[in-house]
């Protein structure tokens, strides 16, 4: 096989067979086949699509590229969870607990954040203690013994996609519906697990920015997990404003707790409530999402996953005393209102311009390399559909620094206050199984 022919071969429109997709992937891999040749393809496969037996074929190529992650030593159906980004979203925080509470055996590889705020990886690092590398057998003893564990992400886990995506960064071929499915399904498939959950953001703090488009990238990856032989179910849910009411690191953990005491924001609970009455069915323990939902609901109500966050955050090295007493967590030197300029309700919230605001003051990365401030974030005080007074505050900045009008000037740019108070924004809009 010659690379120059299979870009000429989907340029033309044709379907790629497995054993050219394998050659392309092992050839980019191992530096066999150039940069310049790849991107020819990736602006190809742009478009001229892929069929999703092409799309499979490529997920389970980039899986088989680097390192995969044996979970047969663990007992039960191992349920992982995946949420494409947003601003303010640590529902994995949430629903692993929950799902360990239920004796779903949670297996989790998580990765940290580039850009707005750090990933969930970032968010347990704010823990003071708190490891991210567990051994090959301290990994599956914990999710034995405990149903949880949570690790960063292998360097080896699937090296194609990594190097895949970093050529797509700089060739304008990011969005690409089957370049995005493969991308994230070969991580997943990479990781393990038996079945898996994904949450599909839309809005203007996501990837998707409109229903439409996150309906076809959530059919997409739900296509390749049924074809690989993976239980899938995916969530499209509302990413217009952020979720919940705080972001940044430590800030987030906080909040997360809340959520599993029963007094956490309603939005971001009933989310949460949601992904983790999937992850129990697919986890067979219900057979009803509505049973499942009643269930899961319950144990928030009754703060009865948070022994587990204990046990979890104690077998990691963390200090479980944070559960009780989350003050121990860090907290920003400076506490900053940004006060509303007019009367009405909060009609809009440009959920990624309060990300962009949230990195400026050190929660996020602009570059890989970036040290993350743990302790500084932001408060919502005022979310869409809340009445507001002129000089009333809208957010509470988090800050380790006085001078944070740059910050303010991009939260107020990001509200938008009318006269009338618009129609509450879905949460779920839609399911794909």
């Amino acid at each position: 096989m010659r690379m120059v022919d299979l870009i000429h071969k989907k340029r033309s429109g044709s379907a790629l067979l497995q054993e050219e997709i394998d050659f392309i992937i092992q050839g980019y891999t191992q530096g066999d086949i150039p940069d310049y040749q790849m991107s020819a393809l990736l602006m190809a496969v742009y478009f001229r699509g892929m069929t999703s037996e092409e799309i499979s074929h490529l997920t389970m190529s980039m899986a088989n590229s680097g390192d995969r992650i044996d979970l047969s030593e663990i007992n039960g159906v191992k349920v992982d969870k995946h949420s494409t980004g947003g601003v303010g979203d640590k529902i994995s925080l949430i629903v692993a607990p929950i799902a360990a509470y239920l004796g779903i055996p949670v297996a989790k590889m998580s990765g940290r954040g580039l850009g707005h705020t750090g990933g969930t990886i970032d968010k347990l690092e704010s823990i003071a203690g708190f490891h991210i590398e567990l051994s090959k057998e301290e990994f599956i003893r914990s999710v034995n013994t405990n149903k949880i564990a949570i690790v960063g992400q292998s360097g080896n886990l699937a090296p194609a996609d990594k190097k895949i995506y970093a050529l797509r960064d700089v060739t304008a071929t990011v969005d690409s519906i089957p370049l995005i499915a493969s991308s994230i399904m070969s991580k997943k498939i990479a990781s393990g697990a038996d079945a898996i959950v994904l949450d599909v953001k839309m809005g203007s703090g996501a990837f998707m920015k409109t229903v439409e488009d996150a309906r076809v990238l959530a059919q997409t990856m739900v296509s390749i997990g049924k074809s690989l032989g993976r239980h899938t179910i995916a969530m499209i849910t509302d990413m217009e404003q952020p979720l919940g009411r705080e972001i940044g690191n430590a800030n987030e953990v906080r909040e997360s707790i809340d959520v599993l005491r029963g007094t956490g924001d309603h939005d971001l609970t009933e989310v949460a409530i949601s992904v983790a009455a999937y992850m129990a069915l697919l986890g067979k323990v219900y057979s009803s999402f509505e049973e499942a939902h009643a269930a899961v609901k319950e144990i928030i109500q009754n703060g009865r996953a948070l022994d587990t966050f204990r046990i979890f955050i104690a077998n990691q090295g963390g200090n479980p005393d944070i559960v009780d007493h989350p003050e121990l967590l860090p907290t920003a030197a400076h506490h900053i209102e940004v006060l509303a300029k007019s009367d009405g309700f909060v009609q809009q919230i440009e959920a990624e311009q309060i990300g962009i605001a949230a990195m400026l003051l050190g929660a996020g990365r602009a570059k890989k390399e970036d040290p993350i401030d743990y302790s500084v974030g932001i408060t919502l005080n005022k979310k869409i559909g809340d009445a507001v007074q002129s000089g009333q505050s809208i957010c509470t900045l988090h800050a380790n620094r006085q001078n944070v009008q740059d910050v303010i000037d991009l939260i107020h740019g990001a509200y938008i206050i009318a006269d009338a108070k618009p129609v509450p924004a879905q949460l779920i809009y839609d399911v794909i199984m």
